[in-house]
This record gives C-alpha cells, sequence and structure tokens, in this order.
C-alpha cells in the first residue's frame, strides 16, 4: 500500500506546479539572472541596445517574436548579437512544446560561446519566456520540472500557463520515460 502512495506522489499536476509557483516571494523585475549567464527579461529591455550591451548579452531568445508590442529580429538587433525569433502566443491552445528543442538548443550554444550570455524574453517575461528557460533545464541540466521551477522562483517571479505547465509535464514525464529506459538498458 504504502508503495502504490509513494508512486502516485510522483505524477505531478498542473495544479501541483502552480502551489510551487505560488511559493515565490520575489517582485517582478524587468530582468534576472536565472541561471549562470542566462537572463529572463521582459521586452522593454529587450528592446534596449545599450543596456543589453552594458550587460554583455550576446544572444537574444523572443519567445514572443512578431507579437505587438515586440520589436525584433537580426536586422533591429544588427551585428552586436545573435537573435532568434519564436512567434509563441500566451494561450490556452498553442503548442510551445514543439519549441522547446530548438530554443534549449539556442540557449545551450550561446552559452557555450566565449562570453556567451543569452537573454530570453517575451513581452512581460514571466510565462512564453520561463517556459522556454525550464525546458532548457529539464533538456540540458537533466532536472525534473518541479527542480527546475523551485530553482527558477528562488530568482525571478514566474508564472507560465497553465497549457505551458501542461506541457512542461508531459516533456518532464517524457524524459523521466527516456532515462528509465537508459538504466534498464
Amino acid at each position: 500500500m504504502a508503495a502504490g502512495r509513494n508512486k502516485r506522489k510522483e505524477y505531478l499536476s498542473v495544479k501541483d506546479l502552480e502551489k510551487v509557483l505560488d511559493s515565490c516571494t520575489l517582485d517582478l523585475h524587468q530582468i534576472d539572472e536565472v541561471w549562470p549567464n542566462l537572463y529572463i527579461s521582459n521586452v522593454r529591455i529587450a528592446q534596449n541596445r545599450t543596456t543589453l550591451q552594458r550587460l554583455g548579452i550576446t544572444h537574444i531568445l523572443n519567445a514572443a517574436h512578431s507579437k505587438r508590442g515586440s520589436i525584433g529580429d537580426q536586422n533591429f538587433y544588427g551585428t552586436s548579437f545573435v537573435y532568434c525569433g519564436i512567434p509563441a502566443e500566451d494561450s490556452s491552445h498553442f503548442d510551445l512544446d514543439v519549441y522547446f528543442r530548438p530554443a534549449a538548443d539556442f540557449i545551450h550554444k550561446g552559452l557555450k560561446t566565449a562570453d556567451g550570455k543569452v537573454l530570453v524574453h517575451c513581452i512581460m517575461g514571466m510565462s512564453r519566456s520561463s517556459s522556454l528557460v525550464l525546458a532548457y533545464l529539464m533538456l540540458y541540466h537533466h532536472m525534473s520540472l518541479r527542480s527546475a521551477i523551485q530553482r527558477l522562483v528562488q530568482k525571478r517571479a514566474i508564472y507560465p500557463n497553465r497549457n505551458f505547465l501542461a506541457l512542461l509535464l508531459d516533456l518532464d514525464l517524457q524524459l523521466k520515460r527516456k532515462r528509465k529506459t537508459c538504466i534498464l538498458l
């Protein structure tokens, strides 16, 4: 009976994750370093090239590419920054999961370059951008979703929407299954 109870605890729900997110006591800032040389910000910071250069940002991942209020493409940033745009919508039906791997790869590659500093942003810097950073931590640092959220809320006030949390839960489950399969082989 106890083993059955422990097994059930393994599976998180969106509601469980929202409780972890609600534990954050930080105020929302314009920009925060959430992992060494990895920043999450709002669009205002992302569009201020002077501030980005002062911070030493080398790579920009825009999770709100081509959305109203989010100016940004390689022409806007010129040769000073490496740019990647994802046209994500902060909605209950957007399939952000198709961008988890490409975004994680972009972040990883940016951090591996000499003096690489990566900025991930959306409009507010709470939902789309944080979801992509969570996916990066899960894919490249082998963190569980719960651990990744617990780590980020120590650094920034984030709040992925329920849809994104559900997609991240699916990724978490896939990665756990893959790790178990690798262990068995």
